[in-house]
C-alpha cells in the first residue's frame, strides 16, 4: 500500500518528481582586481568577477546565504526569476527587504517553477551590480530534452562594463551635482575588456571551438547603463531562447541585447579548420542626448589546432543609433506556443495603464549650483512621478498594514496631462517626486502601454519587471494610437520576456496576469535612470485560496 500511495503522489504531483533542493553561500567580499593598467578594489561574490553560476533544474528549489563583509549595504536581485510567492527573496533594495547590513547574513529562497534557459542574479541597490553580478543557468527538467539539437557545449557570455574608478562614487557625484555621471572606461565579456583598449590585450576572453560542433552561447547583458550589439566575424548564430523562454528559431549574424535581457544562441562551427581566428565583439546602441562609452568589447573565437598566425577577421557592427535595425531585430522574437510551451497570452484586459517613460528635471536646491539641463537636476520619470526610495521596505509594510508614511497607493494610470509625447518637448520638464504604487486585484488581466518622451532626448529604455514574465504584444514608433494600434496586436505568439526595450521615440504594449501576491519593482534596466527615479511599484493583493496568499517573512529577513 505505501508504495501505491508514493505512485500516486509522484503520478499526481510530476513537479516535485526528481526536484532537490541547491544551496549556495555567497561570501560578499572586497578585493583587489586590475583592468588597463589600473588596479582597484572591487567588491565581489566568493572572490569572484564576474561571480558564480548558480545552476539549477526546472522545479528546483535554491537557497543562496548572502554573508556581508563590506562596509555598504548589500542585497542581491535573482534577475528573471518568477518568485511565486516568494517576494521576500526577490531583492531590490528598500523594495521587498532593508539591505544586508555589514556583518548580517541573510539566505533567499525560492523555487525555479516553470523555467528554464538563461538568467542573472546581480546587486539591486545602488551601482553595486557593477561589479556583483553572475549567471543562473536553469537546465530543463531531468529526462527532459532541449526543443532543438542538444548542444556540443554550452559557454555563458556575459557583458558588464569596467570603471577605473568606484561606480558608488560616479553615482553619487552625479546625484549630488545634478549631472549626467562620468561613463564607463570599457566594456567586458566575462569580466575581459580584450585587446581594443590600451593596456589590456592580456585581459582577453578567448573561446576555443572545434570544427563542425554546436555550442550554445548564453548570453547575458549585466552592463549597467548600455544596450549592446554583438557579432562574430563570418558566423552566423541561431537564436532560440530569450529570458529563459524557448522561441521560434532564427537566424541571424547580429545579437541586440539591453541591461538584463539574455539570450541563447547556437553558433555551428565551420565543418573544417578555417584560415582563420574571428573576432566576437560587443559595441553599443544608443540615442539619446548625453555621453556614453562609445568603445568595444572583443573576445576571440579560435578554433582548436589551428596556427597561430593566423589572420584575425572583424565582424561590422551596426552603427551606434541604429535603431531601424534594432526594431526589425525584436519584431523576429515570436513564443513557441506549442501545446508544450503554449502562449498563456490574456486575451481580455481587465486593468489597463498608459506609462510615459523618459527624462526630466528637478530644481536646483536654494543657495546650491547644478550641473544639469540649465542650472537645474538631471531626473527621470514614469507618468511624471520620480520614484523615491523608502526608508523601510515596502514589503513588510504592506504585509503588515503600515504603509502609512513608507508610500501611497495612487499611482497615476495615465500622464498627469497629454502631450505630443515624441514630438518638441514641453517648456516645463519639471517631475514630481513621490513613493508610489498601483495596487491589483490578484489574477487582474494587466495591459501596459510604455511610451518613450522626447523630453531631453528620446532613447530606448528597457524596462523590466520584477515577479512576472509579460507578453509583448505590440510595439510602434511615434505616439501609441489607442484607436488603431490594438488592432494591429499579436495575442497568437507574441514573444514572453522580463525585460523589454522601448523603441527611441516609440512605444511598446505588454499584458501579464496578476498571479504572484506581493510587491513588485517596475524600472529603467539602466542603473543612471532608475537612481533618477524612472521607477515604480506594483501590489499585488493576496487571491482567496491559501496557495494565492503571500507567506510571512522569513524570521532572518534583514532590518532598516
Amino acid at each position: 500500500m505505501p508504495s501505491l500511495l508514493a505512485f500516486c503522489v509522484l503520478f499526481l504531483l510530476p513537479e516535485l518528481a526528481f526536484s532537490i533542493t541547491r544551496h549556495y553561500t555567497f561570501n560578499v567580499k572586497s578585493h583587489n582586481v586590475t583592468r588597463l593598467c589600473n588596479t582597484k578594489s572591487i567588491i565581489s561574490v566568493n572572490g569572484k568577477f564576474p561571480g558564480p553560476q548558480i545552476v539549477a533544474r526546472e522545479g528546483d528549489q535554491v537557497l543562496v546565504k548572502v554573508v556581508n563583509y563590506v562596509p555598504n549595504n548589500i542585497t542581491i536581485h535573482w534577475h528573471g526569476i518568477r518568485q511565486l510567492r516568494s517576494g521576500w527573496s526577490d531583492g531590490p533594495g528598500y523594495i521587498t527587504q532593508c539591505p544586508i547590513q555589514t556583518g548580517q547574513t541573510y539566505t533567499y529562497n525560492f523555487t525555479i517553477t516553470g523555467q528554464r534557459g538563461t538568467l542573472l542574479w546581480h546587486a539591486h541597490i545602488s551601482w553595486l551590480r557593477a561589479t556583483l553580478y553572475g549567471p543562473i543557468i536553469i537546465f530543463p527538467r531531468l529526462n527532459e530534452t532541449y526543443p532543438f539539437e542538444k548542444p556540443y557545449k554550452e559557454v555563458p557570455i556575459i557583458f558588464g562594463e569596467w570603471w577605473n574608478v568606484d561606480p558608488e562614487a560616479v553615482i553619487n557625484q552625479s546625484l549630488q551635482t545634478g549631472a549626467a555621471p562620468n561613463v564607463s572606461d570599457a566594456y567586458t565579456m566575462n569580466g575581459l575588456p580584450g585587446p581594443l583598449y590600451n593596456c589590456s590585450s592580456k585581459d582577453t576572453f578567448e573561446l576555443k571551438v572545434k570544427p563542425g560542433k554546436t555550442y550554445m552561447l548564453r548570453l547575458i547583458n549585466a552592463a549597467l547603463n548600455d544596450e549592446l550589439f554583438f557579432g562574430i566575424a563570418n558566423h552566423t548564430v541561431t537564436v532560440i531562447e530569450t529570458d529563459a523562454i524557448y522561441i521560434k528559431p532564427f537566424v541571424t549574424d547580429i545579437i541586440v541585447i539591453t541591461p538584463g535581457q539574455t539570450t541563447n544562441v547556437l553558433l555551428k562551427t565551420k565543418p573544417t579548420l578555417p584560415n582563420a581566428t574571428f573576432f566576437m565583439m560587443a559595441s553599443p546602441y544608443f540615442t539619446g542626448q548625453g555621453t556614453f562609452d562609445n568603445s568595444t568589447v572583443a573576445g576571440i573565437l579560435k578554433y582548436e589546432k589551428s596556427n597561430k598566425k593566423l589572420p584575425l577577421l572583424k565582424p561590422t557592427l551596426p552603427a551606434i543609433n541604429s535603431t531601424g535595425f534594432v526594431a526589425n531585430f525584436t519584431k523576429r522574437f515570436r513564443s513557441l506556443a506549442n501545446a508544450k510551451f503554449p502562449a498563456n497570452v490574456p486575451q481580455i484586459v481587465n486593468k489597463k495603464f498608459f506609462f510615459t517613460v523618459g527624462l526630466g528635471t528637478n530644481p536646483c536646491p536654494v543657495n546650491t549650483t547644478c550641473q544639469g539641463p540649465n542650472g537645474t537636476k538631471f531626473a527621470a520619470s514614469i507618468n511624471n512621478v520620480s520614484f523615491a526610495l523608502p526608508a523601510k521596505a515596502m514589503l513588510q509594510s504592506y504585509f503588515f498594514g503600515q504603509s502609512n508614511g513608507v508610500y501611497t497607493s495612487n499611482f497615476p494610470a495615465n500622464p498627469p496631462f497629454a502631450f505630443n509625447y515624441t514630438g518638441p518637448p514641453p517648456n516645463n520638464t519639471m517631475v514630481s517626486k513621490g513613493t508610489k504604487a498601483v495596487v491589483l486585484p490578484f489574477n487582474a488581466s494587466v495591459e501596459v502601454i510604455l511610451q518613450d518622451t522626447s523630453i531631453l532626448g528620446a532613447e530606448s529604455h528597457p524596462l523590466h519587471l520584477h515577479g512576472f514574465n509579460f507578453f509583448v504584444v505590440g510595439e510602434g514608433f511615434g505616439n501609441f494610437d489607442p484607436n488603431n494600434d490594438p488592432a494591429k496586436f499579436n495575442l497568437v505568439d507574441p514573444i514572453e520576456r522580463n525585460t523589454v526595450g522601448v523603441p527611441s521615440g516609440g512605444w511598446v504594449a505588454f499584458r501579464f496576469l496578476a498571479d504572484n501576491p506581493g510587491v513588485w519593482f517596475m524600472h529603467c534596466h539602466f542603473d543612471v535612470h532608475t537612481s533618477w527615479g524612472l521607477r515604480m511599484a506594483w501590489i499585488v493583493l493576496d487571491g482567496p485560496q491559501p496557495n494565492q496568499k503571500l507567506p510571512p517573512p522569513p524570521s532572518d529577513l534583514p532590518k532598516c
